[in-house]
């Protein structure tokens, strides 16, 4: 695969104005200051479905124009990058229109709202000019980072069990109304897919395994949600549990919710070796515990140094990040990408792996949690 033709400054236009058009607007903003040797970028345009709504985003987060009809944006000769943050089941389309046209994407997690749509987005990508980048923001926080890079080095042994869970508590109130999020047209799954794809990829890109086997359960709490024209059932997940067989023999189990009252934001991972083991909290994500060899205490690293992954850009040791701070990380990976001429990571396949256990968790609810083989794929 090439980069797709274009070399000075990219022209950006990220596509959708809520929560995460808003993130990835702050991480195009910052990016060049952060990371100087990246290539140069333009925000050209914020592109939304409401006139009005989109035209005030896109001053106030520092974009040179607002549009409304996303084709139109992509066939602008002034955009190269196109950055998509709207609902999942918007995600294949617009991907896959904005690669026919020779950019660059890149696309909010999940991949997309079902299997299938995933594989023709992946077919795309490598029938595509331009580099197509899938928004595991995770991947950028530097003490997941450095956990990736710890077990790489087999500094805790041989990986035997992994325990992570991602907590939310935003639909606790029966009160709280219908979203986009609750409709399986529009999102394909709940807390599975909006939480577990997370939660997924951050075990297969920290151990290096990837997932053969999966058992799951799926539960929805609330059965209705009051929309606009009245109530309307909730046609997702509320919450998740899932257990997960890796490839090189480690065994892993997840718990993903957005009904777990008091948790606000809580990624929680666990990675226990034969020599070792890593433990991450997202609200402290600055910091890793490690517990390097059998009969040693636990030690918290403070991941600031200059020779933990990212850190040489940003702040003196001991200056902290944030978690918008990802976005701008990520946006400097895909522009590295684009310069380089070479596929990003990750990858619309790695979003694809990700698919695939999602589907076999779903199909093994269905069939009241019996394991479900996965075809290994490379």
């Amino acid at each position: 695969m090439s980069a797709a033709p274009g070399t000075g400054t990219l022209g950006v236009a990220v596509l959708g104005t809520a929560f995460m058009g808003r993130a990835h607007s702050s991480a195009w903003r910052n990016v060049g200051a952060v990371f100087p040797d990246t290539p140069a970028i333009a925000m050209r345009v914020l592109c939304g479905s409401d006139p009005e709504r989109t035209r005030v985003a896109a001053q106030s987060l520092g974009w040179q124009e607002a549009a409304t009809d996303w084709r139109a944006v992509i066939a602008r000769d002034d955009v190269q990058i196109v950055d998509i943050c709207t609902p999942g089941h918007l995600h294949a389309e617009m991907a896959t229109a904005a690669l026919e046209a020779g950019k660059h994407v890149l696309v909010e997690k999940p991949l997309a709202t079902g299997l299938a749509e995933a594989e023709r987005m992946v077919a795309a990508a490598e029938a595509a000019a331009g580099v197509a980048m899938l928004g595991f923001n995770y991947r950028r926080v530097p003490a997941l980072a450095l956990a990736r890079r710890l077990v790489a080095e087999g500094r805790i042994g041989e990986v035997r069990t992994v325990r992570a869970a991602y907590l939310q508590d935003w639909l606790v109130d029966p009160a709280a109304p219908m979203t986009w999020r609750l409709r399986a047209e529009t999102a394909g799954n709940g807390a599975l897919g909006d939480l577990g794809s997370h939660v997924i990829d951050q075990i297969q890109t920290i151990t290096g395994q990837r997932a053969v086997g999966a058992r799951g359960t799926l539960r929805t709490f609330q059965r209705e949600r009051q929309g606009p024209d009245g109530l309307e059932p909730v046609t997702v997940d509320d919450a998740a549990w899932a257990q997960l067989d890796l490839d090189r023999g480690a065994v892993a189990s997840l718990e993903v919710s957005r009904v777990a009252t008091g948790s606000k934001n809580g990624l929680t991972i666990e990675v226990h070796g034969t020599d070792g083991a890593l433990a991450f909290d997202l609200e402290r994500l600055n910091e890793l515990v490690v517990t390097d060899g059998r009969d040693a205490w636990p030690s918290r690293v403070l991941v600031t140094e200059p020779t933990h992954p990212y850190l040489d850009a940003w702040w003196p040791p001991g200056h902290v990040l944030g978690w918008d701070s990802t976005f701008t990380m990520q946006a400097a990976d895909l522009l590295r990408a684009i310069a380089a001429g070479r596929a990003p990571e990750p990858s619309f396949a790695d979003g694809l792996a990700v698919q695939r256990v999602l589907d076999a968790v779903e199909r093994s609810h269905a069939a009241d949690g019996a394991r479900m083989p996965l075809e290994h794929h490379r």
